[in-house]
């Protein structure tokens, strides 16, 4: 599942089964169409219920059996191609039916696993149900074979992942066949790395792609907000077979790569002042990388970032953040610039309104005791009305929490992102309170966001969530305590209605703010910054001064135009 394209357009899973893999995948893409064949009539009718079509066929009968507009964009056959008279002969016929830069993931078993060995040795090799010794295997694949067999058929290995299970086990029977390794002139490290995994997971293309490699650094993870701009989009980008990337502790070092390979280097949050701060880009621009600024709240309330010598956004070559209000004003700084909106990651199967005669309002954020202060009165009164009607979940605002005049509450201290997720999951109304400051106006709405993939009806200040949420369609608004009086009265008495905003609100998220959506135009503008390297460190360098930062930009200054593909991006 992580290695299909997160942005596909179009997926085939040969070998579909029931579905689970294409439907694991709409729930982080669903615009994708999503296409299986599957040889087993009962798991195709199953299949049918989850993915855009599935031909309940043989696949050497019946390569492609749909009609197709457009390449596909991958093609998975998950332990499927050891089932084949021909696998090869198929692989040569799907090629031609991929997308310019399409993918083919395939998933074999490793005939040199070392359990092969053992049954021999032992005299106990037999065909097996399931597994490697399954009965209808009829071909077999080495790391070696399978690479000869993708590189005969022209097409370009461009990363094999080993899927290794019981190590333990795997070591122990090397360990006692080691004398007889090296009696035989083997190694038996070089041994246990043919052995050990049990399948290998291939991502192959027509032709060899120009590699990327995004790396990042990333503040300690506090709230879920670090995960949604640094840890999934790296995750994203990772799904293209062409980009590598990678997320830097802080004690780790950059990694070595070719002086012509393309490299951007995203900072999480920085603070870069002084001579450190120049120090420090300088070692960054003389080892070749392209350097971001990623931020996401408004820098001139931070006091760190006030003063001389501060190089955030003047210091690097390009910022990127997630609101219009913040490119207004980090744009003044810098003005390569690109704004990501917050989006969701993958929409969770709903958990909800399992019982209509009760609902959970859920309250979990940092810093907003101003901002729910006002409004507290109120939900005490309307708790006090709604008794055992309307509950509370709680996370990490202690001080929210022991101001609550109620029984039917519940709390959680600050939690990683998953729990958090499955906390909001849970509840049917999510709170979402912020003043009128010019901080919070260069928020994003991510918590909207959240609250919609989850199916949670957004219960939200106007403040931010106004230009996106749909007022009595994907949430309900409320600008004074109250107004949130009569709308969180309103929702008790109308459970129904708390529900319908769920799903209004969900599926505008399926359409419009998923992190799929973003990962082309991510690749995009990386790429296009390492293109434009020369003229970007140029305008850096005039916008610093600093000798120091100029000298090391030189590694910039005589890049080679951009090959002719990168304008089309």
């Amino acid at each position: 599942l992580d290695r299909i394209p997160l942005d596909a357009r179009v997926v085939l899973d040969v070998g579909c089964g029931a579905g689970a893999l294409g439907a694991a995948y709409r729930r982080l893409n669903p615009r994708a169409r999503v296409l299986g064949i599957e040889q087993d009539r009962d798991a195709a009718r199953r299949a049918a219920e989850r993915l855009d079509a599935v031909a309940n066929a043989d696949v050497e009968q019946a390569p492609l059996p749909f009609s197709l507009t457009a390449g596909l964009d991958c093609i998975v056959y998950g332990d499927v191609l050891e089932h084949l008279k021909d696998p090869f002969a198929l692989l040569r016929h799907h090629a031609e039916a991929l997308s310019e830069s399409g993918t083919m993931l395939i998933c074999v078993p490793n005939v040199e696993h070392w359990s092969f060995a053992a049954h021999l040795l032992r005299g106990t090799w037999d065909y097996e149900e399931t597994g490697l010794l399954d009965r209808t295997h009829l071909r077999w694949f080495s790391l070696e074979s399978m690479r000869r067999g993708l590189e005969g058929l022209g097409l370009a290995p461009c990363d094999v992942h080993p899927r290794v299970f019981e190590p333990e086990r795997a070591q122990g029977f090397i360990a006692a066949l080691a004398p007889t390794l090296r009696a035989l002139g083997i190694e038996p490290q070089a041994y246990a790395n043919r052995a050990v995994p049990l399948q290998y997971v291939w991502r192959v293309r027509r032709r060899p792609p120009v590699r990327l490699t995004v790396a990042a650094t990333m503040l300690a993870p506090v709230g879920g907000v670090s995960h949604t701009r640094v840890v999934y989009p790296l995750q994203a980008m990772a799904t293209d077979a062409a980009v590598q990337t990678r997320l830097l502790g802080a004690s780790d070092a950059l990694p070595r790569l070719p002086p012509e390979q393309p490299r951007v280097l995203v900072l999480h949050r920085p603070i870069l002042t002084g001579p450190p701060a120049v120090e420090q880009l300088a070692r960054l621009f003389a080892a070749g990388w392209v350097v971001v600024t990623e931020f996401d709240d408004h820098p001139d309330f931070f006091e760190a970032m006030q003063g001389e010598g501060q190089l955030s956004f003047t210091g690097v070559h390009a910022v990127q953040t997630s609101t219009p209000a913040l490119a207004e004003v980090l744009r003044a700084r810098n003005p390569e610039l690109r704004i990501f909106p917050n989006a969701t990651r993958a929409l969770p199967e709903p958990r909800n309104f399992a019982d209509p005669g009760r609902l959970t309002l859920f309250f979990g954020a940092l810093n907003r005791e101003r901002d729910w202060q006002p409004f507290m009165a109120v939900l005490n009164a309307v708790a006090a009305s709604a008794g055992e009607r309307l509950r509370f979940s709680v996370v990490h605002d202690r001080a929210f929490f022991d101001s609550l005049d109620t029984p039917h509450k519940r709390f959680t201290p600050t939690c990683d992102h998953d729990t958090y997720l499955r906390l909001l999951g849970e509840a049917e109304i999510a709170f979402m309170p912020l003043a009128d400051t010019a901080f919070n106006r260069a928020k994003s709405d991510l918590k909207f966001i959240e609250a919609g993939a989850c199916r949670v009806a957004a219960l939200a200040s106007d403040v931010v969530y106004a230009a996106s949420l749909e007022d009595g369609r994907t949430g309900l608004l409320f600008r004074d305590a109250e107004e949130l009086r009569a709308r969180l009265l309103r929702l008790v008495a109308m459970p129904d209605l708390a529900r319908t905003l769920g799903a209004a609100a969900r599926a505008y998220v399926a359409n419009e703010r998923m992190l799929a959506y973003q990962v082309a135009e991510r690749i995009a503008w990386y790429r296009s910054l390492w293109a434009r390297r020369a003229e970007l460190s140029a305008a850096l360098g005039a916008r610093v001064g600093d000798p120091a930062l100029a000298a090391a930009l030189r590694v910039h200054a005589d890049a080679p135009s951009p090959p002719p593909t990168w304008a089309n991006t």
